[in-house]
């Protein structure tokens, strides 16, 4: 190799790493300034997208979810055909029961069908409310987290409408109690 092709081929490589360099600079700052706030105001939107919604109860009457703004919510998404969602709902019914006086609400989003819906809470005589969100529910739990759409699936949002903590599968209730307990 001549004197002229070793100076092209060190030229070429320092400019190499002169834009290497640059490209990792530039991503780091791109990273640098997205803020942790993106995911919250993601979250964020999410609460605001759940209180602007119209859903029908299980009755088949429409409610509009703005109703739950200054309470303290436990949203959990489910279908009739998710067995640890059918598992957790009794003792999600006796939870409803223990925190009704603390401005606590457990509300249940379904996945399915109204007439599936209202069949299997007639049957499972739920005692918090049941709204029917179809699968567009599944896209409502996607914008709280749940990226593969997972159920059950349980959003805790404070009082003041930010979420406190997402739970996928069944809940483990004793986590529930001690999460509510920082509210």
């Amino acid at each position: 190799m001549s004197g002229t092709s070793k100076k092209n081929v060190l030229a070429y490589i320092v400019v190499a790493a002169i834009f290497a360099g640059a490209g990792i600079y530039m991503a780091s700052q791109r990273h640098a300034k997205t803020p942790e706030a993106a995911p919250t105001a993601a979250l964020s939107a999410a609460v605001q997208s759940l209180y602007g919604q119209q859903m029908k109860d299980v009755g088949g009457a429409s409610q509009s979810l703005a109703q739950w703004k200054g309470k303290a919510l436990i949203v959990n998404f489910w279908a009739p055909w998710c067995g640890p969602c059918v598992r957790e709902m009794p003792e999600l019914s006796a939870l409803q029961k223990e925190i009704a006086a603390k401005n606590v609400q457990v509300i249940g989003i379904g996945i399915d069908s109204p007439s599936n819906i209202a069949e299997f809470a007639a049957k499972m005589q739920i005692t918090y409310p049941i709204y029917v969100a179809g699968m567009g529910g599944t896209d409502l739990s996607r914008a709280f987290g749940n990226e593969k759409g997972g159920l059950p699936y349980t959003v805790l949002i404070g009082a003041d409408g930010q979420i406190r903590k997402t739970y996928l599968g069944g809940l483990k209730f004793e986590q529930l109690r001690a999460d509510l307990a920082t509210l």
